[in-house]
């Protein structure tokens, strides 16, 4: 991620998500520690990173803050590397970029890293990197046991989230989804797929078979969503998420383009 923000000596950089500060230290030895301004919105990990760098004497200005609440200066920074996925680019970020500034982050639910620079209206353009990364944190929920509607695929059950490109495809096309796999005991793969509105849908794949058995339910057709999409891989040999060019505009509306495709967030 930060080798993404490309940083040149003497830029000010705003590091999101602290954590363990592993990523302010290699920015302070890379910046100086006068330039590096760390973040993050859990008291106790700004704490042990403030201890963990003055030990090993580095000093930059750590803060305990929302990173997409408001309360950044215009202007502040010259990078902004976020180690915490977000849903679309926030205002403030863009607010607190100075002109020509390069912002970094991966957007919520997906394997993609979006790298921009702001432009002179106040937002930003720049590309998905043919790259990859995560920030992703779950919530644990509960399937419906009912039938659903029942279908027949002819393709096996895919574990989503390692199929990076599918599984970032399938997040803008339907953001919110949750995934979890496992393996029955009789050697079958699974899969289920929850929404927050209610949809949800669950797949078997028997053991030494390709076909799938799927059910789904909700006002949504999760799997549908997810059939579609690997198709077009299969049809295509590539999904039109990498590579794509970003535009994002001052109120953080965030639009990804490649080819005939489009997504905004």
């Amino acid at each position: 991620m930060l080798r993404h923000g490309r940083l040149t000596p003497g830029a000010r950089l705003l590091d999101l998500a602290t954590g363990s500060g592993y990523s302010a230290a290699l920015a302070c030895h890379r910046l100086g520690d006068q330039n590096v301004t760390t973040l993050d919105v859990d008291p106790y990990l700004t704490q042990a990173a403030t201890v963990r760098l003055n030990r090993t004497g580095l000093r930059p200005r750590v803060v305990t803050a929302d990173a997409t609440a408001d309360g950044l200066l215009p202007g502040q920074y010259d990078r902004i590397v976020s180690m915490a996925s977000v849903p679309r680019i926030p205002a403030s970020w863009l607010a607190a970029l100075a002109p020509g500034g390069r912002l970094v982050t991966t957007l919520a639910g997906t394997g993609l890293i979006v790298t921009a620079d702001k432009t002179r209206d106040g937002g930003a353009a720049g590309q998905v990197e043919r790259d990859r990364a995560a920030f992703v944190q779950t919530r644990i929920t509960t399937a419906s046991s009912s039938e659903g509607d029942v279908t027949v695929s002819p393709l096996p059950v895919l574990d989503v989230m390692q199929a990076w490109e599918v599984w970032s495809m399938l997040t803008l096309t339907v953001p919110g989804i949750e995934h979890r796999n496992g393996t029955g005991d009789d050697g079958s793969r699974m899969t289920w797929m929850l929404h927050p509105d209610g949809s949800w849908a669950r797949a078997r794949t028997a053991n030494g078979e390709r076909t799938t058995t799927v059910h789904q339910g909700g006002p949504r057709r999760l799997y549908d969503a997810l059939e579609a999409i690997r198709w077009r891989w299969i049809e295509h040999g590539e999904l039109p998420v990498y590579g794509a060019k970003v535009t994002v505009t001052p109120d953080g509306e965030t639009t990804l383009t490649h080819g005939g495709w489009t997504a905004t967030l």
